[in-house]
């Protein structure tokens, strides 16, 4: 290019500086509705998901009565601006949406496997035992009922047969010093009848020391629940606390979308203001590129 034209670029960029009376700039604002074919197409509008066009036009107006851009290149290059900055906003809509996901499926999951560990211990009907229910308060709950349920059949009947006897032993054991070594060492008093006691003495003797102990057991277990309760409180906070954070590879790929966004975001930008430093007659420098090979 030789000095002439050079200077001839030079001086019919100053004339072009864009619009400069209240007048010239008002009409210039409305170019921004009259054109946008970038930002009609970042419109996401599905059965499921739909984007609101006019959030979208507010962002775009914002942004040209900034910019003020003179000429197709730097309208389109505002657009280019434009269209980043709501796709970086669907960025951060993605990654909250999969941290929402990531807890609640973390709590749906916790709640499924506390049902299932109450149906397993239901549908099992083998030894247990204290030692292993009393960990969890799914299996202290299973325990107060059976309880409460032998509770009720001595007050009504007057003891426990053999059959429901074994069915507290499935759920408890026999475990030295446990409920059903303690409930057998009463029926064996109840059948001996050490003190000589009248039948009806017996029956309701009986029935006041069974009844007695298993209230006692009852208030044991519940206090048990409230601590565990509180340690399963605490367990489930702490996984959702490990929850907040995406997997790794939804993280990754979330954060390589952001950083591709970003690269074009500031080139747009600068090659942007290069063209308005231009058009002011300024002398820019030709942008420095770089290729990078791998």
């Amino acid at each position: 290019m030789s000095l002439k034209q050079i200077e001839a670029n030079r001086n019919n960029s100053l004339k072009s500086t864009g619009p400069r009376t209240e007048e010239g700039k008002a009409a210039a604002r409305k170019n921004a509705m009259k054109h946008g074919i970038l930002c009609k197409e970042v419109i996401v509008q599905g059965l499921c998901i739909k984007e609101s066009n006019r959030q979208l036009q507010a962002m775009r107006r914002q942004f040209w009565q900034h910019h003020a851009p003179v000429g197709a290149h730097e309208e389109m290059l505002v657009d280019q601006i434009v269209t980043c900055y709501w796709r970086k906003r669907r960025v951060l809509k993605a990654e909250s949406g999969e941290i929402a996901l990531s807890v609640g499926e973390g709590v749906w999951e916790r709640l499924k496997d506390k049902a299932g560990q109450r149906m397993r211990f239901e549908q099992a009907r083998c030894v247990h035992g204290e030692s292993k229910l009393k960990l969890s308060t799914a299996g202290v709950d299973y325990m107060m009922e059976v309880l409460e349920t032998a509770r009720g059949l001595v007050e009504e009947n007057g003891e426990l047969t053999q059959e429901q006897f074994e069915d507290v032993v499935k759920v408890f054991g026999y475990e030295p010093n446990g409920v059903s070594f303690a409930l057998a060492v009463l029926d064996d008093w109840r059948k001996t009848n050490p003190e000589g006691l009248e039948p009806a003495m017996v029956k309701e003797k009986y029935q006041q020391v069974v009844c007695c102990y298993i209230d006692d057991q009852l208030k044991k277990f519940r206090r048990n629940r409230l601590i565990l309760e509180m340690r399963e409180k605490m367990e489930d906070e702490s996984r959702r606390a490990a929850s907040v954070l995406p997997s790794v590879e939804t993280l990754d790929k979330i954060l390589r979308y952001e950083t591709t966004l970003e690269r074009q975001l500031y080139r747009a930008m600068h090659e942007l203001e290069r063209l308005q430093r231009m058009r002011k007659g300024e002398n820019v420098p030709p942008p420095l590129t770089m290729e990078v090979s791998h």
